[in-house]
């Protein structure tokens, strides 16, 4: 038999976000419930050095968002390990199904679910997920110690990466369709004179390849995107970061949204299309993606959940 929980607020996703809107919400004495999801503290646990943290010179991406889950269970956001397979939003209260068999009911949802890596849709790409294909270098980088290695993607994301990589790598190749990148300068002007970095313009994936038994990256084929020539390069991983793209499976035939998936909310707001439900953070942002701006959009969430519950009364 299922064990049924009821709360004012309920919180999905514990990014800056979630735990944001749980410091805010706890203060607000809504007694918020947070459920973590299937990745506890997002994007940022995959990162390593976090750079424009308002307050921190440098902080580790894991050890910040440690710092937050702290911070929100310790002002009285009860914070559970569970992960919302199934939301219903279509009354009030709004339920959850949780993979623990807990049905979560609500009057008040801030979703914070964010967003994951992007894949390129290869078959090989696929094949070799796990086997030397990864979206994750701050998890899978130790493994390619003194290994070539080629990073796909010109974004901040990219970039990163492969940066990080250098620290484990003998070379590292970063391959990109166009001719420039599109990360922010500093980190661009880093790349360029990072000596173990080779950058190769003008191309795209098209092939994983590699050993059956036991399965295992050995190089990749690329495409010159004018010339349609194919250019082998060898290497033991391959490293996709293209971006993210939203986490919306609970809600994407629930509420309305655009530019590919992202959540709609209302102009200079957190409210989404239904009342009483909020959205922050990457789920919603398509434009800045920054751990602050999720953070700002947290609070937000929480402040007029507030509002919104006080309405109620």
């Amino acid at each position: 038999m299922s064990d049924t929980r009821h709360t004012r607020l309920l919180i999905i996703g514990s990014g800056p976000a979630g735990y944001t809107a749980g410091v805010y919400g706890s203060r607000a004495m809504l007694e918020p419930i947070l459920v973590q999801g299937i990745e506890p503290g997002g994007q940022l646990t995959t990162t390593t050095e976090v750079e424009n943290w308002p307050g921190d010179t440098e902080v580790q991406g894991p050890d910040l968002m440690l710092r937050m889950e702290a911070h929100a269970r310790d002002v009285g956001t009860e914070i559970i390990g569970d992960i919302i397979s199934d939301l219903d939003l279509s009354k009030r209260p709004f339920t959850a199904k949780g993979d623990s068999g807990t049905v979560y009911t609500a009057d008040a949802v801030i979703l914070a679910t964010g967003a994951r890596a992007k894949w390129l849709g290869l078959e090989s790409e696929e094949k070799f997920k796990g086997f030397g294909v990864s979206a994750c270098a701050t998890c899978d980088g130790f493994f390619y110690r003194g290994q070539e290695i080629v990073v796909i993607g010109g974004g901040n994301t990219a970039v990163e990466e492969a940066l990080f990589l250098t620290n484990f790598a003998s070379k590292v190749t970063l391959i990109h369709r166009r001719d420039e990148l599109r990360s922010e300068k500093i980190l661009a002007d880093r790349l360029m004179k990072n000596d173990k970095i080779e950058h190769l313009w003008f191309h795209t994936l098209e092939e994983v390849f590699g050993t059956e038994d036991p399965l295992g990256v050995e190089g990749v084929k690329v495409k010159h995107v004018n010339t349609g020539e194919i250019t082998e390069i060898p290497c033991k991983g391959v490293f996709v970061a293209i971006g993210h793209a939203p986490a919306n499976e609970l809600v994407i035939d629930q509420l309305e949204t655009h530019m590919g998936g992202y959540v709609v909310t209302k102009p200079d707001s957190t409210a989404t299309s239904i009342p009483g439900v909020f959205a922050a953070g990457d789920l919603t942002d398509h434009l800045y993606r920054q751990a602050v701006t999720s953070a700002g959009m947290g609070c937000m969430a929480a402040l007029e959940a507030e509002r919104f519950l006080a309405g109620d009364e």
